[in-house]
């Protein structure tokens, strides 16, 4: 549910405001329903302005209630500089809504309003028309969802465990910009917290965790990579973060992982896996967005989809390109939440197709892969990168596919089979992906939030660039 506030704009002349009040009444009305009906809480300005002093006192009226979008209805012709002063005093992104009436010219409201900010460089999107048609009712419910992302970030804390992994420029960000950007702070936590907590959950607890596992799943020992105290190792670490989040307040996080962890503790595919999805072996649970390699764009990214979708995200490499299908396997270690396998409230029904494997060997330390592929459906993908340190978004769709068994697993031997697997076949020709893309990392949710995305890049003043059918 998100928080919109309403702000009605009128004529300046005493004689002509007086006559217009039921009008704009009406039309107030009946935008602040058709959001409430959507279950969103709309707060609307308890006068309509029609004089510089209500443009002023309503506009800070309405920043006082904190809305993540305000709304500047426009029912009927507008005098602009109200616009300009109602903005002035407005926080957080701003949608300019007008009517479609050729006997009161709230579109020319509008643009003249909208016309005024431009040229003072202040952001914000414009809607027209009834709000029960339901191409304007998505328009503008396509700017709350995005609005809501945004003020989402703000304020929010990442948590990054570890530094740079194995080099990686492209998971590193600098903290200043992302304050200024995106309004979120870094938690700067070393990785030896998850050892040392590791031992504060409870043998009970870590036991029955395991149990749980061997009983929904399919848990596939070798005595040596995976034995049952790697296992319960890799399930200590998951509480280990359940205790570094609970006490930092983060909101999302990114452990490193590779070497220290891979090479002489556990793998971290177990408590990845477990954070980002809904649900755990205690029960149904929100989402904690949690990136491998503790990468930075990539771990927001995904809490900007989270935001948006309330789905939990796929984290994956652009792992391997099926030429012969026009099909990409993403595929990264272990880090796919269980929800992706067959997209089930259910967590036994995900479990059921998921196989706990023994790591392979890029991680002696051993533990558990999260192996399932992903179950079929359209989804978006997106990316936040940076071009000579300025950022933008890279967005497309795609749909996940699965095939016959003996195919799928054919395919998924071709690179590592122990790991989570999406087959994806991408709206974006493979040479304008591999010649743009700027990360190896990419991220997912089911269904279609491109409209979504480029309103987030636009309130947040980052660059939208869309592949394929998403340009």
């Amino acid at each position: 549910m998100a928080r919109i506030g309403v702000l009605s704009i009128s004529d300046g002349r005493d004689f002509v405001a007086r006559d217009l009040v039921d009008h704009i009444g009406a039309a107030t009305t009946a935008l602040a329903e058709a959001l409430r009906k959507e279950g969103h809480e709309v707060i609307v300005a308890p006068e309509i302005v029609w004089t510089n002093e209500l443009a002023t006192s309503q506009a800070r009226w309405l920043a006082d209630q904190r809305p993540d979008l305000t709304i500047f209805n426009y029912a009927v012709w507008a005098f602009p500089h109200f616009t300009m002063l109602a903005a002035e005093a407005t926080a957080g992104p701003l949608l300019l809504m007008a009517n479609i009436d050729p006997a009161q010219p709230g579109m020319v409201g509008m643009l003249a309003g909208g016309g005024g900010l431009d040229q003072v460089g202040r952001v914000h999107a414009r809607a027209w028309g009834d709000i029960e048609d339901p191409a304007v009712r998505n328009r503008v419910l396509t700017e709350v969802r995005a609005a809501q992302a945004v003020q989402g970030l703000r304020g929010s804390t990442f948590g990054r465990i570890g530094g740079r992994p194995m080099g990686m420029y492209t998971a590193v960000a600098n903290t200043d910009q992302w304050m200024r950007t995106f309004g979120v702070d870094v938690e700067e936590i070393d990785q030896w917290e998850i050892v040392r907590r590791s031992e504060n959950a409870s043998q009970t607890r870590v036991k029955e965790a395991r149990e749980w596992l061997e009983t929904k799943g399919n848990v596939h020992y070798d005595g040596k990579q995976l034995t049952p105290d790697l296992l319960e190792r890799q399930i200590r670490t998951y509480y280990a973060m359940r205790e570094l989040i609970d006490e930092w307040r983060l909101d999302f996080s990114g452990i490193k992982g590779q070497p220290e962890l891979t090479t002489h503790f556990c793998t971290m595919d177990i408590a990845e896996a477990f954070l980002n999805d809904p649900y755990d072996w205690e029960g149904p649970k929100e989402t904690h967005v949690c990136a491998t390699e503790a990468d930075m764009d990539g771990a927001l990214s995904m809490q900007i989809l989270k935001l948006l979708s309330g789905d939990p995200v796929l984290f994956a490499d652009v792992r391997h390109y099926h030429a012969d299908k026009d099909v990409w396997d993403l595929c990264n270690s272990g880090q796919h939440a269980t929800w992706y396998a067959a997209r089930s409230d259910d967590p036994a029904e995900n479990l059921a197709k998921t196989h706990f494997y023994p790591e392979v060997f890029f991680f002696p330390a051993g533990g558990a892969s999260v192996h399932h592929l992903a179950a079929p459906g359209a989804a978006t993908f997106a990316r936040l990168t940076r071009r000579d340190g300025r950022y933008r978004m890279h967005v497309m769709r795609g749909d996940f596919e699965l095939y016959d068994d003996a195919t799928n697993e054919a395919m998924a031997r071709q690179s590592t089979f122990e790991w989570p697997h999406a087959f994806t076949r991408l709206h974006v020709p493979a040479t304008e992906f591999l010649g743009r893309f700027g990360s190896n990392h990419i991220h997912a949710v089911p269904g279609d939030y491109v409209a979504e995305l480029e309103a987030v890049c636009t309130q947040l003043g980052v660059e939208f660039e869309g592949f394929g059918d998403a340009a």
